[in-house]
C-alpha cells in the first residue's frame, strides 16, 4: 500500500511517499480503508522529533512508527475475529497510532466511532484529536459553566475552532484571539467577540476572563495571568513554544502548576488523550448542530509534506486534512 513515511527526524523533506507492507489484521484489530487523515501539531512533533525529550517515548535516534498521522476517517475494510462493534463497510472516524497517512491503517475498536452522516470524510478526519482536546480543556480541566467569560487564544486553529464552539455549547460568553486573516472565520464559528492580536494587547490587565484556553503557546504564563480573574483558570494546550529540548511542555505541566500553589488562580497544562467516550461526546455535539469541523484545506497524499509545511507557518485556519 502507499503511505507517507520517514526514516529519520527532520523537516517535511524527510517525508516520502512509498510502498509499505499491507497491514495484517489481528484478532482485536479493525482495518480501515483511509479516506482522509487529519494533520495537526502532533504530526509536526513526531516528524521533527521535537521537543527532544519526547524521543524517550517516540524513538531516540529515529521514529519507532515510520508512517505519520493519527486522525483517521474511512471505511472498515476488515475486522478481527474478536471484533463485534464494527463490520466491513461501516463508515468510521477515530485515531490510529500505526499512522493514518496511508491507504489502509490498523486500529482498535475502542479508538473508533461511527462517522456522522452529515460529515464528509475530510470533515470527520478533523474531529478526533482536535475536538477531544478542546472538550477536555473546557469541560474537564476548566470546568466551564454557563455565563462564564472564556478567552480562546489561537481561536482560528484546529483546536481553537472547536474550543470556541464547545465553549458556546457549554453556555459561555466566548472571546477568540487570532490573526487578522482569521477574524471572519472565528466569528463564523460563534465567537461573541474577536480580538486581533496584531492590533490589540489582551494581556495588559485592562480586561479579565474567568477561563483562558491557550492553544498558541507563545505568551508567558505571567502575562496570561493578567487577563484572568482572581479565581480564574488557565489551561495550556499542547507543547508548542519553548525550545527544542522541552518545547512548551514544562510551561504547562510544571511551571504553571507550581505557580498555582502560590496564587488564587488555577494554572496548568492539559495532557489530552483521545478516548472513545469523549469522541462520542464531541460526535453528539456535531449531530446536534452545535459543533461543525472547520477544514482549512485538503491535500492529496502526495501533497502531505506541503500540508505539514503550511501547518508550521500557522497561517492556515481550521484543521488541515489529507485526502487519500
Amino acid at each position: 500500500m502507499k503511505a507517507i513515511a520517514q526514516d529519520t527526524y527532520g523537516s517535511a523533506d524527510v517525508l516520502e511517499l512509498r510502498d509499505t507492507e499491507d497491514p495484517v489484521v489481528g484478532e482485536n484489530d479493525v482495518l480501515v480503508r483511509v479516506h482522509a487523515a487529519g494533520a495537526g501539531p502532533d504530526v509536526w512533533h513526531l516528524m521533527t522529533g521535537q521537543p527532544y525529550f519526547a524521543r524517550l517515548a517516540i524513538g531516540f535516534r529515529r521514529p519507532k512508527v515510520q508512517v505519520r498521522g493519527w486522525d483517521v476517517a474511512g471505511t472498515v475494510a476488515a475486522v478481527g475475529a474478536a471484533v463485534t462493534a464494527f463490520r466491513p463497510g461501516d463508515e468510521v472516524m477515530g485515531v490510529a497510532e500505526a499512522g493514518s497517512f496511508a491507504e489502509f491503517v490498523l486500529t482498535r475498536p475502542d479508538k473508533l466511532v461511527p462517522k456522522p452522516e452529515s460529515l464528509s470524510f475530510e470533515e470527520a478526519a478533523a474531529v478526533p484529536i482536535s475536538g477531544v482536546t478542546a472538550l477536555q480543556a473546557l469541560r474537564d480541566k476548566a470546568n466551564v459553566r454557563p455565563g462564564q467569560k472564556v478567552l480562546i487564544v489561537g481561536a482560528g486553529g484546529g483546536v481553537g475552532t472547536f474550543a470556541v464552539q464547545i465553549a458556546k455549547a457549554l453556555g459561555a460568553e466566548v472571546t477568540g484571539v487570532c490573526s487578522t486573516s482569521k477574524l471572519d472565520l472565528v466569528r463564523s464559528v460563534g465567537a461573541d467577540e474577536v480580538i486581533d492580536y496584531t492590533r490589540e494587547e489582551f494581556t495588559d490587565g485592562s480586561r479579565r476572563w474567568d477561563v483562558i484556553v491557550d492553544t498558541a503557546g507563545r505568551r508567558p504564563v505571567r502575562r496570561l495571568r493578567r487577563a484572568l480573574t482572581r479565581k480564574g483558570t488557565l489551561v495550556i494546550v499542547g507543547g508548542d513554544g519553548g525550545g527544542r529540548w522541552t518545547g512548551g511542555f514544562f510551561r504547562g505541566m510544571l511551571r504553571a502548576p507550581l505557580l498555582s500553589l502560590f496564587v488564587g488562580q488555577r494554572l496548568g497544562g492539559l495532557n489530552s488523550k483521545t478516548n472513545v467516550e469523549d469522541l462520542q461526546a464531541v460526535t453528539e455535539l456535531v449531530r446536534a448542530g452545535k459543533v461543525k469541523p472547520i477544514v482549512g484545506r485538503s491535500y492529496s497524499l502526495t501533497e502531505a509534506p506541503d500540508a505539514i509545511r503550511d501547518l508550521a507557518t500557522g497561517h492556515a485556519g481550521g484543521k488541515l486534512v489529507i485526502a487519500v
